[in-house]
């Protein structure tokens, strides 16, 4: 009591003391009052009932029992007397305690009052190294971290069904202390918001704690010897210590996963979740479908439309080819009025030449004239006779006069533009003959391969060597190139390809003959082409007459004319295969032959034309 009466004293006159541990004369400690410094403070407001409230929760049994060898294992808030706050005591709750207990269990204080003091009972050093441990924040942090009153044990599954936001909050707001984040989220209950329930998980899944072990380091880096044994020291209490950490923030995640998987919050905000997420899905679904009944609705219009134009069209289409059948045929029947009309006229000629001249004229009436014009002229041929037939014929000179002029002027303009095109230097190439060739073929092999500048050289020889006509163009050395690759795809210096160059020009000097002698008559072959019969009949009777034609022929046998050659192709075009007895009626025409000779003139003419075709084939081919 006098103690406290002098503490009063000291601090209504405003003078601060602290004590200080010595050592006394018989070795024992003892405290003393010093004064430290003089200023102006505010008497406390602690009452004398709340101190002695603490001081009577010292357990003096409990004191008694410590070793204070082993004072690292005491319960440190237990000698202060500070078991209930433990933690949440503060600096000044453990000053006060210490300053109660020393009052009244230093040794000194106990023997003023006649307690015998023992070497085995003196338990003053674990109240010392209590306030040392308490009174120093980083030791008290270490030891805190280690609190053996702390419960590190984590909630059931079945402990969290019983009553799941009770057990829930109260093993979170047990380890919210080691939060380094003093502002801790709340667990709240039943009616927190998604934000505050996730923010919570997350601040716990991230959750940071100042939870450290070095009070438990088994080696005492103080009590090593040398630089070394402490390296080792401080080695071993760091591994032990993370080790520690890892199973303490292993021990935080466990809690948060047990608490997660069974909080019927988070389960009704998933089942929230799947339920929007099938409703949008849902409204996926069925915009979808609607978008595909739209475009399957807007095809089938679209088909429909169509199949509308498509109908229409070919309504449109059917009714123009009707009306083109029935004025072809409107036509040809007019045509034939004509044919016969003339043909029952004679052609109203009074000699053959005039005959063959009006037959020709016919045709090219019915070439030339309208539907109109045809109907208008077989009915003034009833009326007018040879007049109108005259007049006709004049009128379809007169078109094919002014067709011809049009031809005419166009290959004209179409030459003037060739010509500006060879002014100019465009299409210039030289044209080959057999000569050029056989030189070609012949300089190919004098200058073989790795001549230098071979082709020009080529080029030069065919040119000094050759006949040029006037107006024609020098060969060079891309032209040549051009031709010798046409004739050959490899080098000519080879002696058997050689010989294969020279057969493939000899090959096409005897096709460039044959092809000559059938351009000699062209002009009847021009004619005779459009002639021929492509009835499966005629080509039976001809080929029937075939041997008979072959048999007669005789070297002592007469030419054909011109004037013979146009009166055949005309009996020919006005008695076509249909024509029942046509030979005798084409031979009627042709007054100088005879049926036979008709017949045979025509298989000459078609192996001409089929000749012709060959040569044409095997010149496109290469």
């Amino acid at each position: 009591m006098g103690s406290n009466i002098l503490e009063n004293i000291c601090k209504t006159v405003a003078i601060r003391y602290r004590f200080i541990e010595v050592v006394g004369e018989n070795g024992e400690p003892e405290i003393r009052f010093i004064p430290h410094e003089v200023q102006k403070c505010e008497i406390s407001t602690n009452s004398s009932d709340e101190e002695e409230e603490i001081a009577t929760e010292v357990d003096v049994n409990y004191l008694r029992s410590l070793d204070p060898k082993e004072w690292k294992k005491q319960d440190h808030y237990r000698v202060l007397g500070l078991q209930k706050l433990r933690h949440k005591a503060t600096d000044e709750n453990i000053k006060a305690a210490y300053r109660k207990i020393v009052l009244k269990h230093h040794p000194d204080k106990r023997k003023a009052l006649g307690e015998e003091i023992r070497p085995d009972d003196d338990y003053y050093t674990c109240i010392t190294m209590a306030y040392e441990t308490l009174g120093n924040p980083i030791k008290r942090r270490a030891y805190d971290s280690v609190d053996p009153e702390f419960d590190n044990s984590i909630p059931t599954v079945n402990e969290l069904k019983t009553d799941f936001y009770k057990v829930a909050k109260y093993y979170f707001d047990l380890n919210s202390r080691w939060s380094e984040n003093p502002k801790v989220p709340l667990f709240g209950d039943e009616n927190s918001s998604r934000i505050n329930v996730d923010n919570f998980y997350t601040f716990w899944y991230s959750f940071k704690s100042w939870r450290e072990y070095s009070y438990e380091d088994e080696e005492d880096k103080e009590k090593c010897q040398d630089r070394d044994e402490r390296r080792m020291c401080e080695k071993i209490n760091k591994a032990e210590r993370q080790r520690k950490k890892k199973e303490e923030m292993s021990r935080i995640r466990n809690l948060v996963d047990i608490v997660y998987n069974s909080d019927p919050r988070i389960f009704k905000f998933k089942q929230e979740d799947k339920e929007r997420k099938l409703a949008a899905k849902r409204a996926k679904q069925t915009a979808a479908q609607a978008k595909k009944e739209e475009e399957e609705r807007v095809l089938k219009e679209a088909q429909k439309a169509k199949e509308k134009a498509d109908a229409e069209e070919k309504a449109r289409t059917e009714a123009k080819r009707q009306e083109r059948e029935a004025q072809k045929k409107a036509l040809k029947k007019e045509r034939k009025m004509l044919r016969d009309t003339c043909k029952n006229n004679n052609h109203f000629s009074a000699n053959d030449q005039e005959n063959l001249i009006h037959m020709q004229g016919v045709d090219k009436i019915c070439e030339t004239f309208t539907l109109a014009e045809l109907e208008h002229l077989n009915q003034t041929l009833q009326v007018n006779g040879k007049e109108s037939f005259i007049a006709a014929l004049q009128i379809c000179e007169k078109r094919i006069e002014e067709e011809r002029e049009k031809v005419l002027q166009a290959a004209y303009q179409k030459g003037t533009e060739e010509s500006k095109a060879l002014q100019n230097g465009l299409n210039l190439k030289a044209e080959w003959t057999q000569d050029h060739i056989q030189l070609l073929i012949k300089a190919v092999n004098l200058f073989p391969a790795g001549t230098n500048q071979r082709w020009e050289v080529v080029a030069n020889f065919i040119n000094q060597h050759g006949t040029i006509p006037d107006g024609h163009l020098k060969f060079n050395a891309k032209d040549v190139l051009a031709k010798a690759k046409d004739l050959q795809n490899t080098d000519f210096s080879k002696s058997d390809l050689k010989e294969a160059a020279n057969r493939r020009a000899f090959d096409n000097f005897e096709k460039e003959k044959k092809s000559q002698k059938i351009v000699e008559n062209s002009d009847i072959t021009k004619k005779v082409e459009t002639h021929i019969p492509k009835s499966k009949g005629v080509k039976t009777k001809l080929e029937n007459n075939s041997n008979m034609a072959s048999k007669s022929e005789t070297k002592s046998e007469i030419p054909w004319t011109a004037a013979e050659q146009q009166l055949l192709e005309q009996a020919l075009k006005t008695y076509p295969a249909s024509t029942p007895d046509r030979w005798d009626r084409v031979a009627e025409c042709v007054s100088n032959r005879t049926k036979k000779e008709c017949m045979k003139r025509f298989k000459e003419l078609v192996e001409i034309v089929k000749a012709k075709k060959a040569a044409q084939a095997a010149t496109n081919s290469k």
